[in-house]
């Protein structure tokens, strides 16, 4: 996509990266320690969350302010603009970690599930306790290419082998899944194939943050004069032509709703933004480490 483009050559140092996606049980761990409550479960701060929105923009009635999430919703016929997010996502009031499609769902016996609903500073907190770090967007390529490095998949190029690679929406998206990698919704780590790394899931089931700013210029931008771009930690500040208000970062992967049809964002290359408070059913996250934070680590 041309938010991707140009193609150039990237360096990065040495770093060590989580084989999965943060799971339930590991973040449960975490929240077990420290009492941390995620964004998706706090009261909402409209002062906040207006400085993302046009001047004036009224504030929704108190009933839908409510501590929650964005969940998935399957529609029930043809949806003629796929640009049109709303079509397939719900504010959901008691969406969260915990409970990741509504009030009423539960993870447990789902513990080795990626954890969702995860918003940026939830993140940061995860990878503080942990003593890591989220990657940048140019180290999570890079673990996601393995030796693979000018192909469009982390296996290849070949799409006749998405369905054993990689949880993504089979058939018509947002209508019917049919589900031919065994999976309507997120899987399990290590259900698919790890790539040449050891790593799992690094194309479907759940998008993961990064660390780079989201810039729609960024790469067009970027000085690639040079043979190569030495460990770069992405745009200097956040911009997105098509919501200039929002201040957002990347995420990498895809997840288990990528279609053809529209994003096939389960390509390596493939980025997507978000803002820094938002959660989603589909977004995730896996950390990683330098040599220096394994040395110093207890």
């Amino acid at each position: 996509m041309e938010h991707e483009k140009p193609a150039h050559k990237v360096a990065v140092d040495g770093f060590f990266m989580d084989i999965t996606e943060v799971t339930n049980d590991d973040f449960k761990k975490f929240v077990k320690a420290t009492g941390y409550e995620t964004v998706a479960e706090r009261e909402i701060d409209w002062e906040e969350m207006k400085k993302q929105l046009p001047e004036g923009t009224p504030k929704p009635h108190d009933s839908i302010m409510q501590p929650g999430s964005l969940t998935f919703k399957q529609a029930k016929s043809a949806v003629p603009n796929l640009y049109d997010f709303s079509q397939w996502w719900s504010w959901t009031i008691g969406a969260d970690w915990q409970h990741p499609n509504g009030p009423k769902s539960s993870i447990k016996g789902k513990g080795n599930y990626p954890v969702v609903h995860i918003a940026y500073e939830d993140a940061l907190a995860y990878c503080e306790w942990a003593n890591r770090r989220l990657p940048t967007e140019a180290e999570w390529e890079r673990a996601a290419r393995g030796t693979h490095l000018t192909t469009t998949y982390s296996w290849g190029d070949e799409d006749t082998k998405l369905s054993e690679k990689a949880n993504t929406w089979e058939g018509e998206f947002p209508v019917t899944n049919v589900e031919t990698d065994g999976f309507g919704l997120r899987a399990p780590v290590k259900s698919y194939p790890a790539n040449d790394f050891g790593l799992y899931d690094m194309a479907g089931n759940v998008w993961e943050w990064t660390n780079d700013w989201y810039n729609t210029n960024y790469y067009k931008e970027l000085n690639t004069t040079y043979p190569v771009a030495k460990n770069p930690l992405g745009a200097d500040q956040a911009y997105n032509e098509r919501d200039p208000y929002a201040k957002e970062k990347v995420m990498k992967g895809g997840s288990f709703l990528c279609n053809a049809s529209y994003c096939a964002s389960y390509r390596v290359s493939s980025r997507m933004a978000t803002s820094l408070d938002s959660s989603l059913e589909h977004l995730g996250f896996r950390t990683v480490a330098t040599a220096d934070m394994v040395r110093n680590s207890k």
